[in-house]
C-alpha cells in the first residue's frame, strides 16, 4: 500500500491523493489551499481560507479514499454491474491559529471546521485508516483525537515537553507515533505510551510505518527524519524493549522534505522509498529491513532537474510518488504557485539521472488547456465601449483634493504623472496659514507618491522634481510618509546623486539627514546593512578627510586676505590731500580775525593741536620766563575785552 506524501510543518505543504494521485495538494505563501489534476495538468480547484494571511497553512493530509455521492444520478438496470469507485475527497489542513480545517473536492467547499482543541499552532494532522477520526499534534504539546461524525473533540492528552512536529497512524489503526524531539508510540485504546525511541537532536518532521505487521512479531518498522539531519533513521519495535537505537539509516543530501514509500507486506518484500530533499533532489532506497545494519545506505538512484538554459540552473522538485513498477515515478517539479506534473519512466539501473525540461514551455500548455470562468464578450467593430475615467463617459467622478486648480469646465477624467509635476509649484509661498498648511500637506503626500513611483519606475524626471525641493519641512514629511519598502532605494538612490556635483549633493544630504532620522530603526534591522550602505560610508569618509585640510587651507587664505586688505586700507590712508578745495574770508575787526582764527582749527582739530603742542614744547624749552609773560599778557588783553564789550 502507498501512503500518502509528508510534509514538514516548516515546509510549504505539498501532498498527492492517495492510490489514484489523481490530485496534488499545494498550499503556497499566498496562504491559498490549491488542487491540481495530475492527468490534465490543470487547476482543478482553489480555496482560500477566511484567515488565509494571518493563520498560514502549516500541514495538509488527505483522508483515506471513500464512496462520495456526486448529484442524483439516475436508477440503474439490474443488467448493469455496480461499480463503486472510491476517491481522494476530504482533506486536513492545520493553520497556525489552531484550527484544523477539513475540505471536500466533491462539494469544492469547505466540510467542516474543528476548533477549541489547540491554544497553539497545529503543525501535523493525521487521519485514522478506517474511523472517522483525526489526530492534530500542536506547538501546545497536546495531542487531541477529533470525531468528524460529531466535529468535535473526543479526547484530548500531553504528549510531550516539547511542541508536536509529526503524527503516524499505524496500518492496523491500533497505534500512533508522536514526535517533538523525542519519538513516542501511544496504544490508541488506552492513549498510554507503549514505547519511546530517542536518537534525534532537532525536530522531528517526519514519521512513517515501513512494515504492515503486527508490533509483536519483532517485523514491525517505521522511518523518522528530522529538522537539519541528514538522514533518515528506521527504526525497530522489538518485543522485548530493546529498541532503543535506530537498525538501519538513509543518506540524503539535504533534510527530507517530502517522503513517498511502498511498504513491506513480508519478509520477502523490499521497502521502496522516494524522499525529495530540501534542495530539491529526489533520492531513491529499495531495503530488505531484517535486522539491524551498522552501515548507513547511499541512494540506489537520484534524479535531479534542470532547464534547458544555455547554463542550466536546477529546476527544484517540490513532491515525487512512486508508481506500481519501480521505474514509473509521478513528479511534482518548479514552483509552488505554478507546479508541473509529469509522469516519468527512469532507468534505476544508474545512480545519477538528470532530466532537463523546459519549464515555461510546460507551463504554456498547460495554461492553454485550463478552463477559465471568466467569459470575454463577443464586441462587434461598430459598438462602443464607455469605460468609467475616459473621456465620452459621463457618469460622475468624484474630484480629489486640491482639484480647485483644474478648470471646472473639464470633463473629470485620471491625471497623469507629467500633469501632476506641472501642477505642482515648488517656488510659490503661500502668505496665509490656513493655505499654507493645506499645500503642505498637499504637497507632502503627491511628493511621497510620485517618489515611490519615481523609485520604481527609475523615472530620472519625477525624481529630479521632487529632489529639486529645499524646504526642510516638506523634505521631513516626504520622507516619513514614504513606506519602508523604499527607504533602501531612496538611499541608493540619494547616494548616487551623491556621488554628482557638489551643488546635486547639497540637496542629497538635507535628503539623507531625513532618512536616517525617520528610518534608522528600520535600516539597522537590515542583515546586509553593511554592503547596502558601504558606498556612502566610504565617500563621506572620503569627503570628511578633505574637509580637514580644506578647512586648514581655508584658515591660510583667509589670514593673507586679511592681510592684504590691511596693507591697502593704510596705504589709502597715508594719501589723503590735505589741501582746501574753497576757502572764505570776511572783513571783519583784528579781535573777530582773532576769535575767527580760534575758530578755525575745529575744522582739522587734531592737526592744529599737535602743532599747538609742539610750539609750546618748543618755547618752553627756549624760555620759560617768556611762557610766563605771555600767559599775563593774554591774561589783560581778556581784561582789556571784557571792558571794551561793556
Amino acid at each position: 500500500m502507498a501512503s500518502d506524501g509528508g510534509n514538514s510543518s516548516l515546509q510549504l505543504p505539498c501532498v498527492f491523493s492517495p492510490k489514484s494521485r489523481q490530485y496534488l495538494a499545494l498550499c503556497a505563501q499566498d496562504g491559498r489551499l490549491r488542487i491540481w489534476n495530475t492527468d490534465s495538468k490543470t487547476l482543478h480547484q482553489e480555496y482560500v481560507p477566511s484567515a488565509h494571511l494571518s493563520a498560514t497553512c502549516n500541514c495538509i493530509t488527505w483522508g483515506p479514499c471513500r464512496t462520495v455521492k456526486e448529484g442524483p444520478q439516475r436508477k440503474k438496470r439490474k443488467s448493469e454491474a455496480v461499480q463503486v469507485e472510491e476517491k481522494a475527497d476530504l482533506l486536513a489542513m492545520g493553520t497556525a491559529a489552531g484550527t484544523v480545517l477539513i475540505y471536500s473536492t466533491a462539494k469544492g467547499a469547505l466540510h467542516c471546521t474543528l476548533d477549541g482543541g489547540h491554544s497553539g499552532g497545529v503543525n501535523c494532522v493525521q487521519w485514522h485508516p478506517e474511523d472517522s477520526l483525526l489526530y492534530s499534534g500542536s506547538d501546545d504539546t497536546n495531542i487531541v483525537e477529533w470525531d468528524l461524525q460529531t466535529g468535535k473533540m473526543r479526547s484530548k492528552w500531553k504528549a510531550d515537553r516539547a511542541a508536536v512536529t509529526s503524527l503516524c497512524v499505524s496500518p492496523d489503526g491500533k497505534l500512533l507515533l508522536s514526535a517533538g524531539q523525542i519519538i513516542k508510540m501511544w496504544d490508541l485504546e488506552t492513549k498510554e505510551v507503549y514505547r519511546k525511541f530517542t536518537g534525534h537532536s532537532t525536530a522531528v518532521t517526519t514519521l512513517r510505518f515501513a512494515t504492515t505487521r503486527p508490533p509483536d512479531s519483532n517485523a514491525l518498522y517505521f522511518l523518522s527524519g528530522a529538522a537539519h539531519d541528514r538522514l533518515l533513521s528506521v527504526w525497530q519495535v522489538r518485543e522485548d524493549g530493546k529498541d532503543k537505537n535506530s537498525v538501519v539509516s538513509f543518506t540524503l543530501t539535504d533534510e527530507p522534505q517530502h517522503v513517498d514509500l511502498v511498504a513491506s507486506n513480508s519478509k520477502e518484500e523490499a521497502v521502496r522509498l522516494a524522499v525529495v530533499c530540501k534542495d530539491g533532489q529526489l533520492h531513491l532506497f529499495e531495503h530488505f529491513l531484517n535486522g539491524p545494519c551498522k552501515k548507513p545506505f547511499s541512494p540506489s538512484c537520484t534524479v535531479q532537474m534542470s532547464d534547458t538554459k544555455d547554463s542550466p540552473a536546477p529546476v527544484p522538485l517540490l513532491a515525487a510518488a512512486l508508481g506500481a513498477d519501480t521505474s514509473t515515478l509521478l513528479l511534482a517539479y518548479g514552483k509552488h504557485l505554478q507546479p508541473v506534473m509529469e509522469k516519468v519512466e527512469i532507468n534505476t539501473a544508474e545512480r545519477q539521472v538528470c532530466l532537463t525540461r523546459d519549464v515555461q514551455t510546460s507551463l504554456a500548455l498547460s495554461m492553454e488547456t485550463t478552463v477559465s470562468k471568466v467569459k470575454t464578450p463577443v464586441v462587434n467593430t461598430k459598438s462602443r465601449v464607455l469605460v468609467p475615467g475616459l473621456p465620452g463617459h459621463q457618469a460622475p467622478v468624484k474630484a480629489s483634493q486640491g482639484s480647485e486648480k483644474r478648470k471646472k469646465d473639464t470633463d473629470a477624467k485620471e491625471m497623469s504623472i507629467a500633469e501632476r509635476l506641472g501642477e505642482i509649484d515648488l517656488s510659490t509661498v503661500s502668505t496665509e496659514k490656513g493655505a499654507l498648511k493645506g499645500n503642505a500637506s498637499l504637497q507632502t503626500d503627491n511628493f511621497a507618491v510620485l517618489l515611490v513611483q519615481g523609485l520604481e519606475s527609475n523615472d530620472a524626471n519625477i525624481l529630479n522634481k521632487v529632489f529639486q525641493t529645499r524646504k526642510d519641512m516638506v523634505i521631513k514629511k516626504t520622507v516619513a510618509r514614504v513606506p519602508l519598502a523604499a527607504v533602501l532605494p531612496l538611499v541608493q538612490e540619494l547616494t548616487k546623486r551623491l556621488q554628482g556635483h557638489p551643488l546635486t549633493a547639497v540637496l542629497m544630504v538635507r535628503w539623507l539627514k531625513a532618512v536616517l532620522m525617520h528610518h534608522t530603526s528600520y535600516l539597522a534591522s537590515l542583515p546586509d546593512l553593511v554592503t547596502e550602505l558601504g558606498v556612502l560610508y566610504h565617500m563621506i569618509e572620503s569627503r570628511v578627510k578633505m574637509f580637514h585640510k580644506l578647512t586648514k587651507l581655508h584658515g591660510k587664505l583667509y589670514l593673507l586676505m586679511t592681510q592684504v586688505a590691511t596693507s591697502d586700507s593704510s596705504n589709502s590712508v597715508t594719501d589723503v590731500d590735505h589741501t582746501a578745495k574753497l576757502v572764505y574770508e570776511e572783513e571783519s575787526s583784528d579781535e573777530d580775525e582773532a576769535s575767527g582764527d580760534e575758530d578755525l582749527p575745529e575744522e582739522d582739530s587734531d592737526n592744529w593741536e599737535e602743532e599747538e603742542d609742539g610750539m609750546k614744547e618748543d618755547a618752553d624749552e627756549e624760555d620759560p620766563d617768556r611762557t610766563e609773560s605771555k600767559a599775563n599778557g593774554e591774561e589783560e588783553m581778556e581784561h582789556g575785552n571784557e571792558s571794551e564789550e561793556e
